[in-house]
């Protein structure tokens, strides 16, 4: 109950739900066993007054006798029947208030998890996958509710009822109550044991059927490659191998399923059986009457369920423990991205690296090794380099998506830690090198990046970004829906559409993060001259490894093997001779076989 303790505050903000839910199911368990007596009086009511009955042979009175009996008993069912709807009505009012208060703490929780996982850092989403990250807001919270609602239910429910009836029980006869109780303890344990079974088979067959979804989700989206290599029968025999797996499980649940309720009812037999012997011997003995036995035979009914659900209950209350683990683990993650001072003021985009150096915390790989530029108000900076040189690592640097391992870097010639961090990235237009759009409009998806959304700005937005003859050309314009990831777009109309939405929020640091790789020369060319419009009056970052993209730039550094090689404008670079130079051929004598 340690992980479980975490929910104590939602239990107590939701209190009165939970208060009113006790008093709804006393009210019912006492509904619930007024009947039991009301039996055992229409019962003796006959046994004991058929003998009266039958000695009124052949006269009138026997008539009068008769219809004292039938509206007797009618009575009895009325009273039976009436307790059986006020007990009805108020289990509803149970489920109305400690049913409503799960789906509330769920919602909570969920809501808090969300919001925990969106001020996480990048650092976080590096070390976890995202289908675990998902499973814990989702199966875990789900799990969670299973114990605040069902299992608090009937928790509450057998507390209850036992404290009422048990007494009660007692109080007209010790041995018959003995009897009629041997058997739940067995009851409960082997249904403890069972359900935990069901569980853990449960749970093979949910990882089964999630990696044959996979599969199947892999072939679909795969189709094009399978088709090519001609390999469908190899992928209907894996796919016919995952079937069977999932089969073979699945039967292996059924048949311990089967298990379950012929265990339950040969228990409350047994239970009825022994209960009937006890109670036969004491009517013998005249301490009982057949009303009794038939009033405990309702009882020991009545206890069946309450003790069947204390081992489902143990059973959800340690899923929902293991559940609540995970979730605390994730709550329980800080954010290291935190500002020092909640400095909030509006950047001219001055930027300063001063012998920053950065390892990275989960794979210990160093990025960049004692890096050093500044960047003025309203300059263009080009960071060059090969794959894995550390040109993006600036980029999150700047965005402070990670803080440096050694140096400083200073925005309007104050340390980055002291920003306030949305404010900060809220001044910073962002183009990513892997683009991400929304199964959303092209024209929200745009939007998505200003602060304030209006037509006019997306739409000079896509055509700063030279994506707006493209976007008026399909059918429904700026309206079209986008598929999963942007898929219904090319990538370099992705890419566009990413710096579009870039460009909307009218950014003092835009940042392009390789953003020209997905298109060809000619249209690189036209963005970049549209962009040497929008650069004026900001401080710009262009990250590329193509050395046509640096053109524009007011200096350019090349990085190689975490640190700078070069810096310099395009020209002084080509003239030295170096790295540079070298890049740059290599690219113009790819360009001109290319175009030949």
């Amino acid at each position: 109950m340690k992980e479980l303790s975490y929910l104590n505050k939602y239990l107590l903000k939701y209190k009165y739900h939970l208060l009113l839910a006790l008093v709804f199911i006393i009210i019912s368990n006492v509904f619930q066993i007024i009947p039991a007596p009301v039996v055992r009086y229409a019962i003796n009511l006959i046994t004991d007054n058929i003998d009266v009955y039958n000695s009124f042979q052949e006269l009138d009175l026997k008539e009068n006798i008769y219809s004292v009996f039938t509206s007797s008993i009618l009575i009895y069912a009325g009273l039976i029947l009436l307790m059986a709807l006020m007990r009805g009505l108020f289990l509803f009012m149970v489920r109305q208030t400690i049913i409503v208060m799960s789906r509330l703490v769920e919602y909570d929780l969920k809501n808090e998890i969300y919001a925990h996982y969106q001020s996480l850092p990048l650092s976080f989403y590096r070390r976890n996958n995202t289908g675990d990250i998902l499973n814990r807001i989702s199966e875990d919270v789900s799990k969670v509710r299973m114990y605040l609602g069902p299992s608090i239910m009937y928790g509450l429910n057998m507390v209850t009822l036992f404290a009422l009836l048990i007494p009660y029980m007692l109080s007209i006869n010790v041995t018959l109550t003995l009897y009629a109780l041997i058997p739940l303890p067995i009851l409960s344990i082997s249904i403890y044991y069972v359900n935990n079974i069901i569980n853990k088979r449960s749970e093979e067959i949910q990882k089964s059927q999630s990696g044959l979804s996979t599969f199947v989700q892999e072939a679909f989206s795969g189709i094009r490659v399978l088709k090519s290599f001609t390999r469908e029968d190899d992928s209907n025999q894996k796919f016919t191998e995952k079937s069977d797996e999932y089969k073979y499980k699945s039967l292996r649940l059924t048949k311990i399923q089967a298990l379950f309720y012929p265990l339950i009812l040969g228990l409350i037999g047994l239970s009825t059986i022994l209960t009937v012997y006890a109670g036969s011997a004491q009517v013998i003995k005249g301490a009982l009457t057949f009303g009794n036995i038939a009033e405990f035979i309702i009882y020991v009914n009545l206890l069946t369920w309450p003790v069947t659900s204390l081992g489902w209950i143990s059973s959800i209350t340690q899923r929902a423990a293991a559940s609540q683990k995970r979730i605390n683990e994730f709550l329980k993650t800080k954010n290291d991205i935190v500002s020092k001072e909640n400095l909030k003021s509006q950047i001219t985009g001055s930027i300063a690296f001063k012998n920053v150096g950065f390892v990275y915390p989960d794979s210990g790989i160093e990025a960049l090794r004692d890096i050093s530029f500044n960047v003025e108000p309203g300059e263009s900076l080009a960071i060059i380099g090969t794959t894995g040189s550390g040109k993006s690592t600036i980029a999150n640097l700047i965005t402070r998506m990670y803080d440096c391992t050694s140096g400083s870097i200073d925005i309007d010639s104050n340390k980055i830690e002291n920003y306030d961090v949305v404010n900060l990235r809220s001044q910073i237009g962002y183009v990513p090198q892997d683009v991400f759009l929304f199964s959303d409009s092209i024209y929200n998806n745009i939007a998505f990046g200003a602060n304030e959304a209006v037509e006019e700005t997306v739409l000079q937005g896509a055509k700063d970004a030279d994506v707006y003859n493209n976007i008026v050309d399909f059918p429904d314009g700026f309206a079209t829906m986008l598929g999963e990831r942007g898929i219904t777009l090319s990538g370099g109309q992705k890419q566009r559409v990413s710096i579009a939405r870039a460009i909307c929020r009218d950014p003092k640091i835009l940042i392009l993060d390789d953003a020209l790789s997905a298109v060809d020369t000619k249209t690189e060319n036209a963005i970049l001259q549209s962009l040497s419009k929008i650069m004026r009056g900001r401080t710009s970052i262009i990250i590329s490894h193509r050395v046509s993209s640096a053109k524009l730039a007011d200096k350019i550094i090349v990085l190689d093997d975490a640190q700078i090689v070069e810096e310099g404008t395009h020209n002084r670079l080509l003239e030295a001779n170096g790295v540079y130079k070298e890049l740059y051929e290599k690219q113009v004598t790819a360009e001109e076989t290319l175009e030949e």
